[in-house]
């Protein structure tokens, strides 16, 4: 690059876009890469305090700010993702479909911490839409060292894409209802539709709901029936407390499903239980589901609906960010909820 007065600029091409700043308004590209200074042009530069501008003259070691970052881009993108044009030096990632975003957070650190070189993102385990954007990257300087940026290609796609989406699934699902008092029509049953409404966002179908009492072995009858029948999600509700004649626990270890957790440490919500029998997933949610716009079972929910099998550890990380702050108008999932830095 060579840095030439504005004044002695007409004819040359700009090597980097030029931003326009009002202040509590806007900010805005004001002259793009590759224009070609006109006389007019230079009050207009002036006007934005530009005295000087910098001119293109390629070396084999450096690397061009918009080509660099676009390297980026298309190195750390994964399934599920395109990117934008360079603007202003930076190139966004856009999710392609609804899904759950994945981010390669160790790797992300390691790019992160080369000179020059960033990448931000959206938290692992987001919840994304198509069109969103989920991250962005560019480089510092106008021109970066070609080492430095084939190092930071490594780190987005070695061993695999830094960052992708997950599809979800169309799960079928399957509902057991339990409560001695909902059984016996002395209540309504509260809980299926709010859940029907949670999954029907990641495009379930409804197998079944049955309505059974306060006994385990009916329960784990019912469970069992379901998959038999085709269901690749259970979802218990009702009776996970440690009253004495709250009995799903037990109904779902009964299954001889191996359970994950029960217990997590996430507020509102500790009282989920995660099974698995096979390769189902058995959940028994806990009463604030009812009550709580926003739970633990949204947390698990597009793991699930994403085709990950969670662990203890998955669960033990939720602690971290697992306190909703229970605002008054929820903006989950953009909020902290949930958004452990190392899940």
């Amino acid at each position: 690059m060579r840095k030439i007065p504005v004044t002695e600029a007409v004819g040359m091409a700009l090597c980097h876009d030029i931003t326009r700043i009002i202040p509590g308004r806007e900010k805005g590209r004001a002259f793009q890469r590759g224009h070609v200074i006109t006389p007019a042009d230079i009050p207009k530069l002036q006007d934005l305090g530009k005295e000087h501008v910098y001119v293109w003259e390629s070396k084999p070691d450096l690397v061009h700010e918009d080509e660099a970052a676009l390297r980026l881009a298309r190195h750390a993108a994964g399934p599920g993702l395109n990117w934008d044009e360079p603007n202003q030096g930076r190139v966004n990632l856009r999710a392609t479909y609804n899904g759950l975003l994945k981010v390669q957070t160790n790797r992300l650190n390691k790019l992160n911490n080369l000179d020059g070189v960033i990448m931000a993102t959206l938290h692992n385990n987001r919840v994304v839409v198509e069109g969103q954007s989920v991250a962005g990257t560019r480089v510092i300087p106008l021109a970066v060292q070609r080492n430095i940026l084939e190092e930071a290609e490594n780190f987005c796609s070695q061993p695999g894409p830094l960052v992708s989406v997950k599809p979800f699934q169309p799960l079928w699902v399957g509902i057991v209802t339990t409560g001695g008092e909902v059984y016996a029509g002395r209540i309504k049953d509260g809980f299926g539709s709010i859940v029907r409404q949670k999954i029907s966002h990641f495009g379930a179908r409804v197998v079944g709901q049955v309505i059974v009492p306060d006994d385990p072995d009916l329960i784990s009858l019912e469970i069992r029936r379901l998959i038999s029948e085709g269901a690749e999600l259970v979802l218990v509700t009702g009776g996970m407390s440690v009253d004495p004649d709250d009995v799903t626990p037990s109904g779902i270890r009964g299954t001889g499903a191996d359970v994950v957790f029960y217990g997590a440490p996430v507020l509102p919500g500790a009282m989920l239980m995660l099974a698995y029998l096979g390769n189902v997933p058995i959940c028994g949610l806990p009463g604030c589901v009812m009550f709580h716009k926003t739970t633990v079972f949204d947390l698990i929910l597009p793991r699930i609906f994403a085709g990950e099998r969670l662990n203890r550890s998955d669960i033990v990380a939720l602690g971290h960010g697992g306190l909703c702050e229970e605002c008054e108008v929820c903006r989950y999932p953009a909020c902290s909820f949930g958004k452990a830095s190392d899940t």
